[in-house]
């Protein structure tokens, strides 16, 4: 059994749950938090996944689960989380990975996301901003001083190219670029400390809305949800860690040095800036 314990923000679905799955399978103690508690609740919504699903799943793995129905638009769930956790001694990995910002991207029937940013709806910008990113600072304010007490942990912000490229969104490439920047700064911060923090860039991810729409992508390259998760633990477990903090991280590109396969044995090759600006 491993003994590293981890919180995987927003959970529920998508990539949080297969980093989830990934981490459990290899024996961590993973806290998950969603706002989907019950499967009832996502089916009387139209979307896929709940925390309730995650713990079926996990039952078959190794590790061992803890649930945490949480808002992270709301900071009294963010503390109550981390009071939760500390209760139990330890925190040893933070994903910060919950994401409403792909929520109502049709509004009347028309797509509007890649709208030019004075046309952009505003609740997109408090989505991305007021929620994601913000929830992201305060479940990481929570939780460092652990990993500090501890002297050794390890905060992994999800990011993604836009941060570095124009991907169709304004809002979308600030939230990114500051999820990096949020990163590369609390590595400034936790060095003195042993503690590292990271932006870590999927490939595109077999979620479930993805699948939906497998048509309209090249799922030649494509990673599982559980890709991501698998990297994670081998970024823990690197010796040299420490030399990483503070960097943007393409997780193919980490598969690679660590020798990690994806769940079906294929190797995604990791994209460069040069592969999007080629779109």
């Amino acid at each position: 059994m491993n003994d590293a314990v981890a919180l995987v923000t927003g959970a529920s679905r998508g990539i949080g749950r297969g980093i989830a799955l990934a981490l459990l399978a290899e024996g961590f103690s993973v806290h998950v938090t969603g706002r989907t508690r019950f499967e009832a609740e996502a089916n009387q919504a139209g979307s896929a996944g709940s925390l309730e699903g995650l713990e079926r799943e996990a039952a078959k793995l190794p590790g061992r689960i803890f649930v945490h129905r949480c808002d992270h638009g709301k900071d009294a769930d963010t503390r109550r989380v981390a009071e939760d956790i500390r209760a139990g001694g330890r925190l040893d990995i933070l994903v910060n990975n919950a994401w409403p910002g792909y929520e109502n991207m049709v509004e009347d029937g028309e797509f509007t996301w890649p709208r030019p940013f004075w046309e952009q709806p505003a609740r997109r910008w408090e989505a991305m901003i007021g929620t994601a990113l913000r929830g992201a600072f305060m479940v990481s304010r929570a939780v460092a001083p652990m990993m500090i007490s501890a002297r050794r942990g390890l905060i992994v912000n999800i990011s993604f190219w836009a941060a570095q490229l124009y991907e169709g969104n304004a809002i979308y490439g600030i939230a990114k670029a500051a999820a990096d920047k949020m990163a590369a700064d609390f590595a400034h911060e936790l060095r003195p400390h042993d503690v590292a923090a990271v932006a870590l860039y999927p490939g595109l991810v077999r979620t479930e809305a993805v699948l939906e729409n497998a048509e309209y992508f090249d799922m030649s390259n494509s990673e599982s949800p559980q890709f991501i998760g698998r990297v994670i633990g081998g970024l823990w477990r690197d010796p040299e860690l420490m030399s990483k903090s503070g960097r943007a991280l393409v997780a193919a590109a980490l598969a690679h040095e660590y020798g990690i396969a994806d769940v079906n044995g294929y190797r995604p090759v990791p994209l460069t800036a040069a592969d999007f600006a080629r779109d």
